[in-house]
């Protein structure tokens, strides 16, 4: 790193991605900073810079060799699992500074001797007290997936059998019958149970009532009168929808579809006209909201319209730092892989990550915001 950008970086003061230490703190304080970044998107610490002022301190030539092997060492053998770090002594307005470098790491989380795993807030860091950012945080370095988890009394019986048959049917191309296999060895096989529990995705995706198991995976559509969510006037509203994600796809759609306008495009008053907003790029964001939504938030999703717009929000952020311009690209990640891979056989779904840019192909007046402090990702349709 240059000097003028450690200038520059310090001028800006800590950050989430930033710290400052004059020295090494408490070997244990410094093992939670570096938890806390691996857990979160990495930083930097950079030490001979005050916090509170930001003036800088520079270390000696012992300084420097023997913080060097006390970073090492704490990343090594205080933090769990140890972590490795890059470090770098960077000359700036004559005084010597050393810049941490600490990666987000792949084994998260990563914890303190004590056991406690910490995360970044701001500039601070806090601990991880509740079981649902726990999972979270395993989702994101691929150790666990929602949709993979089996949930608790459910049985077989709660699957609708006859749509489960169509789909083995559409899936193999064979009947039900002809697989040869029971059908707790199907369930089974196919990542929809495990042992005698369906999984959330064998729920979700063939449950005769999933919500009686998982009431909040529902589905909230409103229609506002004017722009403004806070307003108390609604055109169209109903209680959540309910069903497993064929049903709430066909319930939410048919919502959206009844409160947009028809636009007239021909000179003949007795044409139907066309909708203000294609069906395509509505399907391919309904869909994406229902397949890449994160289920360890436990959060219905929302659908709202206004006079101006239509706001989609599905919970949880982007996952693994993927970003708004990739997912333009078609770059995915998979979050809830059992439930990607078997969509296209019952929504109009194709996978492979086309579905952002079909929809942006086909109406590009939308907005994709991915709000990761509130854990939410929302794509917001402007209406004509």
């Amino acid at each position: 790193m240059e000097p003028i950008e450690i200038i520059d970086i310090i001028a800006k003061g800590e950050s989430s991605t930033v710290q400052f230490k004059e020295r090494l703190p408490h070997p244990d304080s410094l093992a939670q900073e570096m938890a806390a970044f691996s857990n979160t998107e990495g930083g930097i610490i950079i030490l001979g810079v005050n916090d509170k002022t930001g003036a800088l301190n520079g270390l000696s030539f012992q300084e420097i060799q023997s913080t060097n092997r006390q970073l090492v060492d704490v990343a090594t053998h205080k933090v769990f699992p140890p972590i490795n770090i890059k470090t770098e002594t960077v000359t700036a307005n004559g005084q010597n500074i050393i810049v941490v470098y600490i990666n987000e790491g792949p084994g998260k989380p990563y914890k303190d001797h004590n056991g406690i795993i910490f995360v970044k807030n701001g500039s601070d860091k806090r601990k991880v007290i509740s079981n649902e950012e726990l999972m979270r945080i395993l989702q994101s370095s691929g150790n666990i997936a929602a949709d993979e988890e089996p949930v608790a009394n459910t049985t077989n019986n709660d699957i609708d059998i006859d749509f489960f048959k169509s789909f083995v049917q559409k899936k193999t191309g064979k009947s039900f019958d002809d697989v040869g296999q029971s059908l707790p060895q199907i369930l089974n096989n196919m990542g929809f149970a495990k042992n005698d529990k369906l999984t959330l995705a064998g729920l979700l995706l063939f449950g005769k009532k999933p919500q009686a198991f998982k009431p909040i995976f529902s589905v909230q559509c409103i229609a506002f009168v004017g722009n403004d969510v806070a307003g108390k006037e609604y055109r169209d509203s109903e209680p959540p929808f309910e069903g497993n994600l064929s049903a709430l796809y066909d319930k939410t759609m048919n919502f959206i579809l009844r409160n947009l306008r028809r636009v007239q495009v021909e000179k003949s008053f007795n044409s139907l006209g066309e909708l203000e907003i294609p069906k395509e790029a509505l399907e391919e964001l309904v869909v994406n909201s229902l397949i890449h939504r994160d289920y360890f938030i436990k959060s219905a999703i929302k659908v709202f319209i206004f006079d101006n717009r239509i706001e989609i929000i599905s919970p949880g952020k982007l996952p693994n730092r993927l970003t708004i311009e990739q997912i333009k690209l078609g770059t995915s990640i998979v979050r809830n892989a059992i439930l990607f891979s078997n969509a296209r056989y019952l929504l109009p779904y194709i996978g492979v990550g086309s579905g952002i840019p079909r929809a942006l192909n086909a109406y590009p007046k939308i907005d994709l915001v991915n709000d990761a402090d509130k854990e939410l990702f929302i794509a917001v349709i402007h209406r004509t």
